[in-house]
């Protein structure tokens, strides 16, 4: 009993959930689809009216942009597909544009309830309001 359930622990780590060992992409398409990811987040967050930088001084800003985090949020979660060895179609591109959308409408619309801003030291509201 306990040697089947070795087994079958070490086919599901040795591929992926579903044992798929033959499936596998090459490193150029796993950069062309972080990059897909990073373009198109950007892009839709333009698109989105979210603004090209934070505003000033940037070290200090809590303020979304298209430039952080969103591509810093698209690049995460197309990592933990990648890592699992899913990436449905076109060797992950269409993953990684479905991903970019995503991420971007998550900054654009929830970021700020998932990760609230600091509250300022002086009268407890928060900062850049």
């Amino acid at each position: 009993m306990f040697d089947l359930l070795y087994n079958t622990v070490s086919v599901a780590s040795n591929g992926n959930f579903y044992g798929l060992v033959n499936i596998g992409i090459s490193g150029f398409d796993i950069l062309l689809a972080y990059i897909v990811a990073i373009i198109c987040s950007i892009i839709v967050a333009l698109i989105l009216r979210l603004p090209l930088l934070p505003s000033k001084p940037y070290r200090y800003s809590f303020d979304v942009s298209a430039i952080y985090p969103t591509p810093i949020i698209a690049i995460g979660i197309l990592s933990l597909f990648l890592v699992l060895n899913y990436t449905f179609m076109y060797n992950g591109l269409v993953l990684a544009v479905i991903i970019g959308v995503l991420s971007a409408l998550f900054v654009k619309y929830l970021f700020d309830f998932v990760f609230p801003k600091p509250l300022s030291e002086d009268n407890g509201e928060d900062i850049n309001e």
